[in-house]
């Protein structure tokens, strides 16, 4: 999360005419006393976040990280679904899903999950109140509220009319 605190009530901007994806991605650790299983799936993320942060023209916006108790999500945002396959596909997320299932694919040590979300113009809204940049805000920028996006409603037909 960014350090710079906005104060008031904000919005995201509209998100082109495409939308984005936003792509849920973590593990679970079933069993604490497998470090064995699971510290290689949890190290194995650093390198592939890395990469993603330090090559933008790949289609990645942004991410937030959240650990609760034994589960770590990551929530992520992309510009595009064409974007995030090309990234599964790569070299680098190929070689780390390999080592997953050697390591603990058919264990029960450990779990793996993601879940994609295709978000078109008009059919997302969101608000910020004295927050720094946060989740999407943060990847596709955000905006202060006004009169004509003063209620969730609003906002959303607020983005379906920039859709076009």
């Amino acid at each position: 999360m960014g350090k710079q605190v906005f104060q008031g009530r904000y919005t995201t901007e509209t998100a082109g005419e495409e939308g984005f994806v936003v792509f849920l991605i973590g593990m679970r650790i079933n069993k604490w006393r497998a470090v064995h299983k699971w510290l290689p799936v949890l190290r194995a993320m650093p390198p592939m976040i890395k990469e993603l942060y330090t090559q933008k023209d790949m289609g990645f916006l942004d991410m937030e990280n959240f650990f609760t108790g034994r589960t770590v999500l990551m929530v992520q945002y992309w510009e595009s679904e064409e974007a995030l396959m090309d990234y599964a596909r790569g070299k680098k997320h190929r070689q780390v899903w390999k080592k997953f299932y050697q390591l603990a694919g058919d264990t029960e040590e450990v779990g793996i999950y993601h879940e994609t979300y295709l978000q078109k113009p008009g059919q997302f809204e969101s608000i910020y109140g004295n927050m720094p940049k946060f989740g999407l805000a943060k990847a596709i920028g955000h905006t202060e509220i006004t009169p004509q996006t003063i209620s969730a409603r609003r906002r959303l037909k607020s983005h379906a009319a920039a859709k076009g």
